[in-house]
């Protein structure tokens, strides 16, 4: 079910437009909720009056749900799907309207929500509801198995060898929904009328077509699972055969296997190449940094001392003129003024020296702080990168892995052999 909805105001003008039948067969009113009145354009005009109390101009949530072309959807389905979005966007309890339209033999669902929290006369906050809403109708696509648009399905469900880092990295911490993949072998099928285009559909979405052991067709993905091609389409194996031929002349498993551990080896080894160029080029950025900050840290060291030495100057100017000269002077010192006042001066030249020395090293700690602050990101980027890195090479270790054949299997087929010629029944 595709699900397309816009925050907007206006509740008059979009009560018209919803209850016009000028470019619809019919059109049902089919629920108006929380609201005072039962009839749409009353109810949305109240809606209007509440927002009036608020700052919100676009107050309503409309929405439109459209089932696919030949399903038959019934008003409970409508109505759970509703729910579900209430749920998900967080519009529990929030006056509603649904609106039935039916145009050229197809139906589909308005569904208008107020904004507007009554009790606190606050709109409610709607973040990301398009990506929210993509969840919802590729859910509904999945529970009522239909047929899938290409656009709502599991990104991660194409040729890997198409990915980029960021991409692969992401496919890699994300599970796919069986169902899914089950919707995508079933698409193939049906898009391909032959072997060659049913390889080409599967491997658009990663996979490889190959010869089973047991099961004849089979699909394999990058990571080495294998499909049954008959299980996961829904198609009977006298149907593939009839399609796709002879089995044998398929790759077996093991020669699949090597053929994507090959293409894949590749394509993670220019990952690699990429993620050094970029730890390289991120590294630096932050080197560059380093070397503006300590210089800059160098450069205020020295205003600072240059502000102390220029200001203890002044201060030590200021502290001579108090001790008299002269006669004045030997008077003060007869009297033991001298004395007290060059205790004073000392007192106060120890203050000043305390002081800057504080300043200093309060420039120091923020600096410091600084600086560590930029050897976190440092550690971190280069952490980071290694970390990268060192999946990237376990995934091409993995590949490469995937890439040797099954040395126990092919000791039991040498065995096996070596029996049957014993036994006369091979040359």
């Amino acid at each position: 079910m595709i699900l397309k909805a816009k925050e907007r105001g206006d509740g008059g003008q979009l009560a018209r437009y919803l209850l016009a039948t000028r470019d619809n067969d019919h059109v049902e009113l089919h629920e108006v909720s929380g609201f005072v009145s039962d009839d749409l354009v009353d109810a949305l005009h109240e809606a209007d009056a509440i927002a009036r109390g608020t700052r919100c101009k676009n107050y309503l949530f409309s929405m439109s749900l459209n089932p696919p072309m030949s399903a038959r959807v019934s008003t409970q389905v409508f109505e759970q799907a509703a729910d579900q979005i209430e749920q998900k966007l967080g519009l529990e309890n929030q006056p509603r309207a649904i609106v039935f339209h039916e145009k050229d033999g197809r139906r589909h669902a308005h569904v208008v929500w107020l904004r507007i929290d009554a009790q606190r006369m606050r709109a409610i906050n709607l973040p990301h509801f398009k990506s929210k809403l993509r969840d919802v109708s590729r859910e509904l696509f999945l529970e009522h198995e239909w047929d899938m648009p290409r656009g709502l399905q599991d990104r991660n469900l194409r040729d890997p060898l198409t990915f980029t880092r960021e991409e692969w990295q992401q496919a890699q911490r994300v599970g796919i929904d069986p169902r899914e993949i089950k919707t995508v072998f079933q698409q193939c099928w049906a898009a391909s009328d032959n072997r060659a285009s049913l390889e080409q559909a599967l491997k658009e979405r990663g996979f490889w077509l190959a010869r089973g052991d047991r099961r004849g067709f089979v699909a394999i993905d990058y990571r080495g699972e294998i499909y049954s091609l008959s299980r996961y389409a829904s198609v009977k194996t006298k149907e593939l055969e009839a399609r796709l031929g002879d089995p044998k002349r398929l790759p077996s498993i093991e020669e699949a296997k090597a053929r994507i551990a090959e293409y894949l080896s590749r394509k993670l080894e220019g990952f690699i190449k990429e993620t050094e160029r970029s730890t390289k080029q991120r590294l630096a950025m932050l080197n560059f940094r380093k070397a503006e900050m300590v210089g800059r840290h160098g450069d205020d060291r020295i205003r600072l001392s240059e502000m102390h030495e220029r200001r203890w100057l002044a201060e030590t100017k200021k502290r001579a003129k108090r001790l008299p000269r002269g006669f004045s002077g030997i008077w003060h010192r007869l009297t033991g003024q001298y004395a007290k006042i060059k205790a004073q001066n000392e007192q106060e030249t120890l203050k000043a020296w305390h002081r800057d020395r504080a300043e200093r090293d309060a420039l120091i700690f923020r600096q410091i702080e600084e600086r560590e602050a930029l050897q976190r990101d440092i550690i971190r980027q280069r952490t980071l990168a290694s970390q990268e890195l060192m999946q990237l090479r376990k995934d091409v270790a993995g590949f490469r892995e995937m890439d040797r054949p099954d040395l126990e299997r092919e000791r039991v087929e040498i065995m096996r052999r070596s029996r049957r010629r014993t036994r006369g029944f091979e040359p």
